[in-house]
């Protein structure tokens, strides 16, 4: 991480627990690297789903990846206000020019309005099941996800009212 710079140009591999790719991005341009994350974006990025269905993404949208963090943090600016959606997943390495983790099914949705939700609870105990999740990956799993929901209480990290838009303006100035 130590040669990343910002406006590097990266891709994002989205693994699944039994090492299958779930997920990739096109595209994740270099914002900021330090010690401890690495924060990137893209806008009309291509997404390709492990069917081989793919789509570009409709907004612009700056995600923060961490090194000791079982979570990421995506900021999607859209027309309507601003989402985001985080993924719990394995912190992240990078290889060969391509961000890589392993997610963990359960998402927290965090609405303009404050609200939020947390998704695919079903998703994950079907692949704690058929993964065989160990005691030690649920109980990390559970323990970030509860603290991302502290994050999102306490306006920490990429939840600080400004944080999101002034990455936004780094990226428009790139």
């Amino acid at each position: 991480m130590n040669n990343l710079k910002v406006g590097d140009k990266l891709t994002i591999h989205c693994y699944k627990h039994d090492g299958n790719i779930h997920r990739t991005c096109d595209e994740a341009v270099v914002l900021e690297v330090t010690e401890d994350m690495l924060v990137v974006a893209n806008n009309k990025a291509r997404i390709t789903e492990s069917d081989g269905r793919s789509y570009k993404t409709k907004e612009p949208a700056i995600i923060i990846f961490y090194r000791d963090n079982w979570f990421n943090i995506m900021g999607q600016l859209k027309s309507h206000g601003l989402f985001y959606y985080c993924n719990i997943a394995s912190p992240f390495v990078i290889d060969n020019g391509i961000i890589k983790y392993v997610d963990y099914d359960l998402d927290l949705r965090v609405f303009p309005d404050g609200g939020f939700r947390v998704l695919d609870r079903n998703e994950y105990n079907y692949h704690k099941k058929v993964m065989g999740y160990s005691n030690e990956i649920d109980l990390i799993v559970k323990s970030e996800l509860s603290k991302l929901i502290e994050w999102k209480k306490g306006l920490k990290g990429p939840f600080e009212p400004g944080i999101i838009n002034k990455y936004y303006e780094v990226y428009k100035n790139l």
